[in-house]
Parts: C-alpha cells; sequence; structure tokens
C-alpha cells in the first residue's frame, strides 16, 4: 500500500533531507512510494521555508542515484532469477520486465534518462540496463543526469503549486505533465548549451 500525501509529509517534516533521500532511493528500487507525490511534497516545504533548495535537490538526486545504482547492480550480478523468486513483492512480474525490454532495446540508454517520467518504468530500465550489462560510465552519464531533471522538475512543481501541492494527487493530468516537461526541458536545455560553453 502507498503512502498517503499526509504521511509523506510527516515523514519528510519529520526527518528531512534524509527522509527525502530514503523516500526516493526505496521507492526506484521498487518500494510502493508515489515517488513524484514525495518531491513534489519537498518542493512544497522548500516553499513554506522550512527545506533550503539545494539540500532539498542534492537529498533528492542522491537518493534516486542510489536507488538507481542498487536496481542496476541487481540486474547485473543476479538478473531474471530475482524477478522469478521475489519480484511479486514489488508487484514485478516477468512479463512486465520483458515489456520494458522491448522498450528498453528501441531506445536504449535513453529509457534511463526518460524512464523516470513514466510510472512503473523507472523502476525496471536500470535492472534491463544491469542484465544487459550496459558500460558503467554510459548508464551513469543517463541515469544521473535523469535523477536530476527528475527531481528537479517534481521539486520545481511543487515549489510552484505552493499549498496547493496536493493537487498531483489527482493524478498527473495533461497540464501537469506539460509544466513538467516544461521544466525538465528547460533543464535540458541549459545543461547542454553550458557544455557547449565549456567546449569552446
Amino acid at each position: 500500500m502507498e503512502m498517503t500525501s499526509a504521511e509523506i509529509l510527516n515523514w519528510v517534516t519529520r526527518y528531512g533531507y534524509l527522509g527525502i533521500f530514503s523516500l526516493l532511493m526505496l521507492g526506484i528500487v521498487g518500494v510502493p512510494v508515489p515517488d513524484e507525490l514525495a518531491l513534489t511534497c519537498a518542493g512544497y516545504l522548500v516553499f513554506k521555508g522550512y527545506l533550503a533548495p539545494e539540500l532539498t535537490v542534492a537529498s533528492a538526486v542522491m537518493g534516486s542515484a542510489c536507488g538507481i545504482s542498487l536496481s542496476y547492480a541487481l540486474g547485473r550480478f543476479i538478473g531474471m532469477p530475482i524477478v522469478h523468486r521475489w519480484g511479486y513483492l514489488a508487484h514485478i512480474t516477468p512479463e512486465l520486465v520483458r515489456r520494458i525490454n522491448g522498450w528498453y532495446e528501441r531506445f536504449g540508454k535513453w529509457a534511463l534518462l526518460f524512464g523516470y517520467f513514466i510510472a512503473g518504468v523507472r523502476h525496471l530500465t536500470a535492472f534491463i540496463a544491469g542484465t544487459a550489462r550496459l558500460r558503467i560510465p554510459v548508464f551513469a552519464l543517463f541515469a544521473y543526469t535523469g535523477a536530476f531533471v527528475w527531481s528537479i522538475a517534481f521539486i520545481s512543481l511543487g515549489y510552484l503549486l505552493g499549498d496547493r501541492w496536493t493537487l498531483i494527487l489527482q493524478r498527473l493530468n495533461m497540464e501537469t505533465w506539460l509544466a513538467v516537461a516544461v521544466v525538465a526541458g528547460v533543464i535540458i536545455l541549459s545543461l547542454v548549451r553550458r557544455k557547449r560553453t565549456t567546449r569552446q
């Protein structure tokens, strides 16, 4: 059973940056934590002045990076046997893994970056990358960039929504996804522009 908005707010308020880190790490691995809700809640607490924006983003990115690294390691060293034996605990079936695997084969390493924004996919992209023996430097580049973009996009959404942050509970409708996509697009463009400027 997933945590409610009140439980997440209580958890993050009580444990602060450690709470954000732990929720994101566990959520990425596959524990039933509503990741977007946790990030939006963190953004709301930044809006209220309870959390510092830099440390909030750092906690979220580190938690996401640790979670996705653990998923990659599980896929690389244990692979499919763990799905057959324990996958049901996180509602992960062999059929779901096969579907994600097909998606991963079509989009490759880009699935690691954009998979964060698709519920059910982000939990398995790193696992599939591990089973496919994707090189660690390539995995790190795309997975950790995705963690940064995804985290800051939803934290920004929570900050912009302010006291209306629980609107995220009404599912991520098209307008919400559009807002997140715009924020994510701005972040990606800024990173690309900064990289080009550095090369020149």
